[in-house]
């Protein structure tokens, strides 16, 4: 009899694990290119630009005042959501560098007295607005400093299995990782995101490494925040398609990033940006919004990786590419000061005077934002990818939308590009490349003035190196 029950014992773990490897199978091979991401997206978000920002390196007193002294700049600048990484007090035990990460949280219910009190983010919050600028801050939700204020609560973080020990996520011995299978967490979590939106007024939230927390934790979060601000954001540094469907709005584009570097670097001709963008699109929801980007605070600086032309071309992708592109702090003045591993752990100022030596590059910035403003094909049309006469070099795509055509050719190459797009016959363009050179002059001598003119172009077109171009039709 005991044998017998004990066969039937096995027996029922052995079905109840088979069932388990089905349903995970099943999860794994789920296709999410046949669903439908998030629909109701706020229209600031889709139509938006994201400007990051590190307060501690932004301005000279490195707080949330010196990010408020510069709303007007940034507003003229035309981004229109500013992110701003972790606020929170900084965890001094385990910390890395001098400084400290600031994705090393010691208190996700405080401010970091390094960048000012509650009231100095109310106010930068308030003066945000009020310049119809979005603020969202950046939640690292995966872990949190080894002196947390959690830590009076060991269930809630991840013990290993074969020490006992609280658990470091990978290789970061300056955090621990959080347990998201303890209810208790997760309301604890839940409360302190809706704690942020309902008494700061905040627009929503970066997530840090969303794909290491559970998604449905965020859908269920969701829900809850927007109880409070129903046209909340919620950005995911993740490529994980699954997370658009219900949790996120969009979510970082690193295959295009990864990319954008091996074809600068001469790795892979200029069709893998065709390649990278179709790849992603067979797999993600429809639908889906990705944010779209050459730099950001995990990575060199982009004018240090690529140089000036070629910065340039890539934050031309970015800006008339589908989805939503973001700009991190320094970017419009050419700014070469790290902030990644280990000058995150440090402050190194963004040096604002290069301006002066980088000229073009505010006028690139201010100018390709207000032409995406005022282009809806830019801002939320089709992509439509056109071939030319050397893909090893030259990117050609459309966006269309409605009754507006924009075509973009843009040469990654140093060489000149001097060939033709295939534009199915189609001839009645008007050149809308935004110029960012100096002004000219009233006296400017008539040879000036007619080097300033282009032609039309397209199907044929010439690009300098790094050069790229802008066109524009009415579609019947």
């Amino acid at each position: 009899m005991f044998a017998k029950l004990s066969r039937l014992i096995v027996t029922l773990i052995f079905a109840a694990s088979a069932l388990q490897l089905c349903a995970g199978a099943r999860a794994q091979q789920r296709d999410y290119s046949k669903e439908s991401a998030r629909a109701d997206i706020p229209a600031w978000v889709r139509g938006g630009v994201v400007y990051e920002i590190f307060p501690r390196v932004f301005s000279g007193s490195g707080d949330f005042a010196g990010v408020t002294a510069q709303l007007d700049r940034l507003k003229e600048l035309g981004v229109n959501i500013l992110w701003l990484m972790p606020i929170h007090p900084l965890g001094q035990e385990k910390k890395k560098g001098t400084i400290g990460s600031p994705y090393a949280v010691r208190d996700f219910y405080a401010v970091n007295p390094d960048y000012g009190t509650a009231e100095d983010l109310k106010r930068l919050v308030r003066e945000a607005h009020r310049r119809d600028l979005r603020v969202i801050i950046d939640i690292v939700a995966n872990h949190t400093s080894w002196d947390n204020v959690m830590m009076k609560t060991p269930e809630f973080y991840v013990r290993d299995p074969r020490t006992g020990k609280i658990n470091s996520p990978h290789d970061w011995t300056d955090v621990a990782e959080l347990n998201y299978d303890n209810p208790a967490l997760r309301k604890y979590m839940t409360d302190m995101l809706v704690h942020w939106v309902r008494e700061f007024d905040l627009d929503g939230f970066r997530c840090d490494v969303a794909a290491e927390v559970p998604t449905d934790f965020w859908e269920q979060a969701r829900v809850e925040l927007e109880k409070v601000k129903p046209d909340i954001a919620m950005l995911a540094e993740s490529d994980r398609p699954e997370l658009l469907v219900r949790a996120f709005d969009f979510d970082y584009a690193w295959p295009m990033h990864g990319t954008l570097n091996d074809v600068l670097h001469g790795r892979k001709p200029a069709s893998a940006f065709r390649a990278t963008w179709e790849a992603d699109a067979a797999k993600y929801p429809r639908g889906a919004l990705r944010m779209r980007f050459s730099d950001n605070h995990d990575e060199r600086r982009a004018v240090a990786r690529f140089g000036e032309p070629a910065t340039l071309a890539a934050s031309a992708l970015m800006l008339t590419l589908d989805g939503v592109p973001m700009l991190y702090n320094g970017m419009e003045v050419g700014d070469t000061a790290e902030s990644g591993d280990p000058a995150l752990f440090e402050r190194l100022m963004i040096f604002w005077p290069f301006i002066k030596r980088r000229p073009e590059f505010p006028r690139f910035y201010q100018r390709m934002i207000a032409l995406r403003k005022s282009n809806a094909a830019l801002r939320e049309g089709e992509t439509i990818w056109l071939r030319n006469s050397d893909e090893t070099r030259a990117v050609t795509f459309a966006r269309r939308a409605g009754a507006e055509e924009v075509v973009v050719v843009i040469n990654f190459s140093s060489q000149p590009f001097f060939g033709t797009v295939e534009t199915a016959g189609a001839t009645s363009y008007t050149d809308i490349t935004p110029d960012t050179r100096e002004s000219l002059k009233p006296d400017a001598s008539p040879q000036e003035r007619a080097a300033r003119v282009r032609t039309a172009g397209l199907p044929a077109v010439a690009l300098d190196p790094w050069g790229y171009r802008i066109f524009r039709r009415a579609v019947r």
